[in-house]
Formats: C-alpha cells, sequence, structure tokens
C-alpha cells in the first residue's frame, strides 16, 4: 500500500528486457547511436511532428530548466502557478540554468485562469531597463495538485501567452497521465494548442530516468544541444536512455501503464467518498487529495499505508488535515482495497 509516490514504484519488465538488449555489444556515445536516432524519429510520429527537435535527459528537472533556459534570457521572468514544479520543487534550476531568470508567479491554485495569467503578464515589462521582461509561460499537465487542464483550457492559457508573443513551456512529468484522462493524442494537448515545447515524461510512469523534450521549432535545436551538454545531461552511454523510451513507446506501453495508475486513482477516490470523506481535488488523473483527522491517518500508517501528508502533521488525532495519494502503475486492486478497509475501520469506529 505505498502511495508516497509514483517516482517509488517498479520498472515494468519490458524496459528492463530493453535495457538488456541494449547492452550487447558496443554503440557510439552521446546519442549518435542507431536506437536514439530510431526513437526520436517514433517520439516525432508519436507527435505528429516530422520535424521537430527531440532530445532525451535523465531528470524532469533537467528537461524542464534546460528547456526554459533555451527559451528564455537572463532577464526575463517565465510566468507559472504558485504550486508549479519548477517554483516549488526544483531549488532554483530554473534560475540557475536560465543565467537569472526569475519566476512570476500567477495569483491562484495549481489551475491557472486565462484572466490571471494575463493580469500576470500585463504586470511585467512596463518598468524599462529597472524590470524583468516578459519571457515565457510554463503549464503543467497533470498538475502538482492532482487536477488536469482540459484541452479548452489549455488553449486559452496558450491564446493569451500568444496575445504578447511568449512562448508556452508544458511541463509533462505526468503528460501520459494527463493524455489518457483527455482522451486525446500528445499532439492535441500539445502543439495543437499553442505549446512550444514540451517534456514528454517517462520516470513517474514506470521508467527506470529518462525524459523526452521536444521542440516543435527546430530552431532551438543547437542552443539546447549546447545547454545539455553544459548542463551535464549528455550522457555518454546515451542508449540506455533510448532503450528505455522505445520500449515505452512499444505498444503504446506508455497510456497503458498511465491508465493503469489512473483507474487506481478513481478506484481511491470513489472508495474515500463512499467514506463520507472529503476529497480536495478533482482526481481526474493518478493524485488524490482528500482531508481526513490526523488520528485516522497516524492509525492507517501503523498498519502500512505509505503517504504523505500535505502541510502540519502535528496536532491532536482531531485536528483535521490533507492528505496525498499517489498511484503508480504498478498498484493493484488488492492494494486499493486494503488501503479502504483500513480507513473504513478507523471511519466506523
Amino acid at each position: 500500500m505505498n502511495f508516497a509516490s509514483d517516482n517509488g514504484g517498479p520498472v515494468p519488465t519490458q524496459v528492463l528486457d530493453a535495457l538488456a538488449r541494449a547492452n550487447e555489444g558496443y554503440a557510439p556515445g552521446y546519442g549518435s547511436d542507431p536506437l536514439t536516432s530510431e526513437v526520436c524519429d517514433q517520439i516525432r510520429e508519436l507527435f505528429e511532428a516530422p520535424e521537430a527537435a527531440v532530445y532525451l535527459v535523465g531528470l524532469g528537472t533537467a528537461a524542464n530548466v534546460l528547456a526554459l533556459a533555451t527559451l528564455v534570457q537572463p532577464y526575463d521572468t517565465v510566468f507559472c502557478s504558485p504550486d508549479a514544479h519548477i517554483h516549488m520543487d526544483e531549488c532554483n534550476a530554473p534560475e540557475f540554468y536560465t543565467g537569472g531568470a526569475k519566476l512570476t508567479l500567477v495569483p491562484g491554485s495549481d489551475v491557472m485562469t486565462p484572466q490571471a495569467l494575463r493580469t500576470a503578464i500585463e504586470g511585467e515589462e512596463n518598468r524599462g531597463v529597472h524590470g524583468p521582461q516578459r519571457g515565457a509561460v510554463s503549464i503543467t499537465n497533470v498538475t502538482e495538485g492532482g487536477n488536469v487542464y482540459a484541452l479548452d483550457q489549455m488553449r486559452a492559457l496558450c491564446d493569451v501567452a500568444r496575445d504578447f508573443h511568449l512562448p508556452v513551456h508544458l511541463d509533462g512529468a505526468r503528460f501520459a497521465n494527463a493524455c489518457v484522462a483527455l482522451g486525446c493524442t500528445p499532439a492535441e494537448m500539445t502543439w495543437k494548442l499553442g505549446v512550444d515545447v514540451a517534456v514528454f515524461g517517462g520516470t513517474k510512469n514506470g521508467l527506470m530516468g529518462v525524459e523526452a523534450v521536444i521542440f516543435f521549432d527546430p530552431k532551438h535545436a543547437r542552443e539546447f544541444e549546447l545547454r545539455r551538454k553544459r548542463g551535464a545531461q549528455l550522457y555518454s552511454k546515451h542508449r540506455y536512455l533510448a532503450a528505455q523510451m522505445q520500449a515505452y513507446l512499444q505498444g503504446d506501453l506508455w497510456s497503458k501503464l498511465a491508465l493503469r495508475a489512473n483507474t487506481a486513482g478513481q478506484r481511491l477516490r470513489a472508495g474515500l467518498q463512499r467514506l463520507g470523506l472529503e476529497i480536495v481535488n478533482e482526481t481526474q488523473a493518478n493524485m488524490v487529495f482528500f482531508r481526513a483527522p490526523l488520528g485516522l491517518h497516524r492509525a492507517v500508517m501503523a498498519q502500512g499505508a505509505v503517504y504523505h501528508l500535505w502541510g502540519a502533521d502535528q496536532g491532536g488525532d482531531d485536528t483535521v488535515v490533507t492528505a496525498r495519494l499517489v498511484c503508480d502503475w504498478s498498484i493493484c486492486e488488492r492494494d486499493v482495497d486494503r488501503f479502504l478497509s483500513l480507513v473504513a475501520a478507523q471511519v466506523q469506529a
């Protein structure tokens, strides 16, 4: 019953088998191997973007910050949600890799609104050389709050960015979960809406460690290549990144894994609702935020459930706190039902 993070789950056997195959013999390094070339072509096909520049890196943070550094100047600002991963969880890496570009937080929740974004953009680049210049807009889908932007919502944000001639970055650490939840294609969730660069995340969806960065305008290719090398993300044994991604793409494994995780999330939500507990987010994908007394959380955790409390974890048993449950691809119905039975026992006590 481990719902701590989709980073913590196992790697599918298909991926491990692909790594074993890639381990045979010799191959050129630094991404010049045939497997990497083949995988990049497969990603272009998946995204219906034959001219796109595609690159593999090992970490989600690296994917985000190197992409943003390619889009903005050191004197720019990036507009994002207050809950965005680039603000909350990347230790100022965006500022570091961009050479100083700041983040402007769009007021509101994890889901930005077009009006709030417009107001935030209008509030910058109005002090001449004394203030930051408008740089890029960063959207996260699935959000850190476990919510999913509808395509129309994303299109509206992209339209606002276009009004100010700003590029749009999509943080897609849970790209597959969002895509499956929306029932859309990768193209429909990215460049067809106005996204300029997307992260096609794999690590949270079962891969050992690889993300794809996709620039739909290949003019950014050379600069990203240099930034990737300078940022220590050009792996010498690059074929092991490519092997993971090849397995991920084969037979649409990426969407099948996400569907498993999302389905478990829906089962969790439905069960907690039946028990009368408050669900904080819409739970369209694989994360459930719910509120319950601290005593309930402590009792359930004492019996083997693993998850995080969101906020204060101190206080009396009656103190109501928010918890986050995250389902990875390997969570089975038995784990979900066991957890729900433990919660039910506390609710009914």
